[in-house]
């Protein structure tokens, strides 16, 4: 007991928090954007009841980041704790059919939580690459994967191996697929899918999963942690017939509808089991909305999918990596509360850590903090954060501290105009300088105004990449050569 309570107070936060343990549940959205959800943006045309119900009872972060504006390299941040721009990945997303980015030596917050005593699962889209079983150098769809979510601290996996506008079209339970590929089908890509896929079952099948197995925690006394990383709103963007057309905007709001109704079955499946008061849930996005949903067409609409913020998926400007984050857990996050602090996605290991009292190595999370004290509505003497890197589809570079945010690019780093390549040729300056608090929606570059700033920051980002980490510890190797300047 004296162990317990030494480490409490060095982590600096309440005995309850750790002695509690509560259940985990983190329910990450496919190209939610931070305007799509009524209780970011009161002008979103999009009813979002149950997303809404879930910040009354906890609590809004309204500054909150994924370390990447595309799927793959924020799951990676997500999971590990460190920055996906240190792996091979540094630029674009993996495929279905791709080699694992999780080397297999590398904590995750599942294999943490289970090295504690959790039951873990992963169900719904990986996108980190898994190691397919071949003979003759074909796959051998009938013979167990090498490695994959279950080889990474998962206990239990059901879902697909990348998104699911690519194949392989096929459902994958633990370290096998649930049917053989005997078919080619396409969403948006072509290639083997089994008999029975269909995308538009995806979201309601996971769902249905991810209560089914909080429903099964109650046969065991462990505390449980659920990663459920949801297909949806991303394309194919085909939400059922029971909610088609029930936005008035188009498919991709009727598919938001959906997803929050989804939200809202996770959550009816903690009550009725018996587990929601103690269950820390976290809902988030892995990136902002995609140009895919008709952008165009919603804000014609009256709909902005970024709400006030610039960009899109992909891009390096807010709208591309500023996401919703909600976190509740009853009796000790105060509900209905907001938090401007600024967070990353990739301060979920570290935050799991110090809620269970564990610690982890030196060389895991080397990018992520502890957010619990923001959680559990402490006043904090100084940001969490000492400064959050950003990364565009392209593998352009920001660095934001405090009010101020550096683009190492002349466009949006992405797939909205400008451009790089277009921006350059306007005669854009090569960086960017916004004060985010006098011009959140970046339209004033001021870095010729603030030669210092841009080089205090360039300095400090150049510091994150040459010592491997951007938290106190000693100095560790990156995967590969980063290039904060790339073309």
């Amino acid at each position: 007991m004296r162990r317990l309570l030494l480490l409490v107070v060095a982590l600096g936060f309440a005995a309850t928090a750790v002695a509690d343990r509560p259940n985990i549940v983190v329910i990450l959205a496919d190209d939610l954007g931070w305007g799509d959800v009524k209780c970011f943006n009161s002008d979103s045309k999009i009813p979002t009841p149950q997303l809404d119900r879930l910040a009354r009872e906890g609590l809004r972060f309204t500054d909150a980041h994924t370390a990447s504006s595309v799927c793959t390299p924020t799951r990676y941040g997500l999971l590990t704790g460190r920055y996906p721009w240190r792996t091979r990945l540094q630029s674009g997303v993996l495929n279905g059919f791709s080699p694992p980015l999780i080397a297999r030596d590398r904590m995750t917050v599942a294999s943490l939580l289970k090295s504690q005593g959790y039951a873990t699962a992963c169900i719904g889209k990986w996108h980190l690459g898994v190691t397919w079983t071949t003979n003759n150098a074909a796959l051998d769809w009938k013979k167990p994967l090498l490695d994959g979510p279950t080889n990474h601290g998962f206990d239990y996996f059901y879902g697909v191996s990348a998104s699911l506008d690519m194949p392989p079209y096929v459902f994958i339970e633990n370290d096998r697929v649930t049917s053989v590929p005997t078919t080619e089908k396409k969403w948006i890509r072509s290639g083997p899918a089994a008999e029975d896929f269909e995308a538009e079952d995806a979201l309601p099948i996971l769902t249905r999963k991810a209560s089914e197995w909080i429903g099964q925690r109650t046969k065991d006394s462990k505390p449980f942690f659920l990663y459920l990383a949801f297909t949806a709103p991303h394309t194919p963007i085909l939400p059922t017939k029971e909610w088609q057309r029930k936005s008035g905007l188009n498919a991709y709001g009727d598919f938001v509808m959906q997803t929050d109704a989804a939200v809202g079955q996770v959550l009816d499946a903690l009550e009725k089991a018996g587990a929601a008061t103690n269950t820390l849930v976290i809902f988030t996005s892995d990136n902002g909305c995609s140009p895919a949903a008709g952008a165009g067409e919603l804000q014609a609409k009256g709909h902005n999918p970024a709400g006030p913020w610039r960009g899109l998926k992909s891009d390096i400007w807010e709208g591309g990596h500023r996401v919703p984050f909600i976190a509740r857990w009853p009796g000790h996050i105060n509900a209905g509360a907001s938090n401007d602090e600024t967070i990353c996605l990739n301060d979920l290991l570290a935050t799991t850590a110090a809620l269970v009292g564990a610690k982890f190595p030196e060389n895991a999370g080397e990018d992520g903090v502890n957010i619990l004290p923001a959680l559990l509505g402490e006043k904090l003497r100084q940001p969490l954060r000492e400064a959050t890197v950003h990364h565009s589809i392209e593998g352009k570079f920001a660095i934001r501290q405090g009010p101020w945010k550096l683009a190492l690019c002349p466009g949006s780093g992405g797939w909205m105009s400008p451009k790089d390549v277009a921006a350059t040729k306007q005669g854009l300056p090569a960086v960017q300088l916004y004060n985010l608090t006098s011009d959140p929606v970046e339209t004033k570059n001021v870095q010729a105004e603030h030669p210092e700033i841009v080089t205090r920051l360039t300095k400090l980002l150049e510091k994150y990449v040459a010592d491997g980490r951007s938290t106190p510890g000693k100095a560790l190797k990156n995967d590969a050569t980063v290039d904060i300047w790339k073309k």
